[in-house]
């Protein structure tokens, strides 16, 4: 099924230099590497796709979303198959994946049918209004234009081909050039050929929609520089996000980079909760922290409680917990390189000691476990660092004065949790006005692995959590990304978007 080709405008292109996957079982399988050459095609036929799609009706944009949603299911079976064998995550994980993926895309189909999201509002003439009229100004939401996305490493469906980015890029009427992720190109190629099959089906431009291979950096650059992209949608490592979102601020005309780099995602576990249930907690901790070999964005790093008999009962417990699970495949080998560096640089912190021990195999991870001091953590601005993988520290402060200190000292964070109970209520108050300008999403008893998709999530946060602290990647908020705001002032209706008619 596979072609090792890039999807261009309606056409399966191969280029000249090839790449080879890497997965977890299985034989290697070869793929076209895109070149400046092919994103200026691409982006050319996204521009020419914007003249008519961007301007379609809301109906045939959502015809066209649950099209690919169904391209995705018919293609279920292989897209499993080769998902398992490039990344080594299990089936049934895949499949879930696959179902939030086509949700995904059937919910945004609904979000743009029942057309809120457009927050049309309408200021009436005032011709005799003194000492000056008021002119007939109507406001609508209107497409951006071309957008480029970069598939994620640990999401091969949900936040890749045809992931929360393409889904929402598409609804608000805006092409999609996908630059494909090395670790799962196979995977990419599936779903693109669902995405070309629901376009040819829907009779929508070719344009629309294409993916580009690469295993280098020369597309992702030419992608981003593009004079016609208009916003670019990124999950990744803090490097690679970074160095994109500079070259996106450094363009003639700067765009939006809306990047999701990564978090900590800190748990505040507050006394009464821990000497109530300081056990089950620290079970549940064990389960989030090591679910998916640690590679989810919203894996929980870092708790902090304060020091003394229940943190040892804590730590004791976490570390029972961990010390049952097993090797687990990471996704690439560079990944699982990068998480046997990270956790060279933790154990090698001043005042960290580790309170499990356990070897990493090539690409199998196994869990980690440290401790530190609250006065060692703030004295390490490197302890708050990201370590991708089941690595977790345990921050023991001395009072809620210094978990307080070290609530302050964090950086930007997709999720921030409490841990409490009634009698903590007090102490989660004073928490919650640091913790609120920390995070972009808050819980309370609960772990931040598993991210619902839906109309109040936000998947983003300060800076360095994401680039954009007023989006969310995750939900039906994500359509604003993709949006800009249009007055239209003393417009016939015959000029009016088909919307602000009548």
């Amino acid at each position: 099924m596979l072609t090792g080709k890039h999807l261009i405008a309606g056409d399966w292109v191969a280029g000249g230099k090839q790449f080879s996957n890497a997965p977890a079982r299985g034989e290697t399988q070869t793929f076209s590497a895109g070149t400046p050459a092919d994103v200026d095609a691409a982006v050319r036929a996204a521009e020419e796709a914007f003249w008519s799609y961007g301007y379609s009706s809301r109906a045939d944009r959502a015809a066209f979303l649950n099209a690919i949603a169904d391209e995705i299911e018919q293609r279920g079976a292989a897209i499993t198959r080769i998902g398992a064998a490039e990344t080594g995550l299990p089936e049934a994980r895949l499949d879930g994946e696959r179902g939030r993926t086509t949700g995904q895309l059937r919910l945004f189909a609904s979000h743009i049918l029942y057309g809120a999201y457009l927050d049309q509002r309408h200021d009436k003439a005032l011709p005799d209004r003194s000492p000056l009229p008021r002119p007939d100004i109507r406001l609508m939401q209107r497409p951006i234009g071309p957008v480029a996305v970069f598939g994620a490493s640990n999401f091969p469906l949900a936040f890749s081909t045809a992931g929360g980015d393409t889904a929402s890029a598409l609804a608000a009427g805006c092409p999609v050039v996908v630059k494909g992720h090395p670790a799962h190109p196979g995977t990419g190629e599936i779903v693109a050929q669902a995405i070309d099959a629901a376009i040819r089906a829907t009779s929508q431009h070719p344009g629309v929609f294409s993916l580009i291979q690469s295993d280098g950096i020369e597309v992702g650059e030419a992608l981003v520089t593009h004079e016609l992209i208009r916003a670019v949608g990124f999950t990744g490592s803090f490097r690679a996000g970074r160095a994109l979102f500079d070259l996106c601020s450094g363009r003639d005309q700067p765009i939006p980079f809306f990047g999701e780099l990564g978090s900590v995602n800190p748990m505040f576990l507050l006394p009464e909760a821990v000497a109530a249930r300081g056990d089950t907690i620290a079970k549940g901790w064990a389960a989030s922290l090591t679910m998916g070999a640690g590679q989810f964005c919203t894996n929980p790093g870092i708790a902090i409680l304060v020091d003394g008999p229940e943190a040892d009962g804590f730590s004791r417990a976490a570390t029972d917990a961990l010390s049952t699970t097993g090797p687990q495949t990471m996704l690439t080998d560079g990944i699982a390189k990068a998480y046997r560096n990270g956790r060279d640089r933790v154990a090698g912190s001043q005042g960290v000691r580790q309170l499990l021990t356990s070897t990493c195999d090539l690409r199998q991870a196994t869990p980690y476990l440290f401790e530190t001091s609250g006065a060692d953590w703030l004295g390490n601005k490197a302890l708050g660092d990201e370590v991708f993988g089941p690595l977790g520290l345990i921050v023991r402060v001395s009072g809620v004065d210094e978990m307080l200190a070290v609530a302050r000292s964090l950086e930007g964070q997709l999720t921030c949790t409490l841990h409490l109970d009634e009698g903590d209520t007090a102490m989660a108050r004073r928490l919650m006005p640091i913790v609120e300008r920390k995070a972009g999403r808050l819980l309370v008893n609960g772990y931040p692995t598993g991210v619902e998709v839906c109309d109040a999530m936000v998947h983003g946060g300060p800076y360095p959590a994401s680039t954009n602290f007023g989006a969310t990647s995750v939900g039906t908020m994500a359509i604003r990304r993709f949006l800009r705001p249009v007055s239209y002032q003393n417009m016939p209706e015959s000029l009016l978007p088909e919307d602000l008619q009548g």
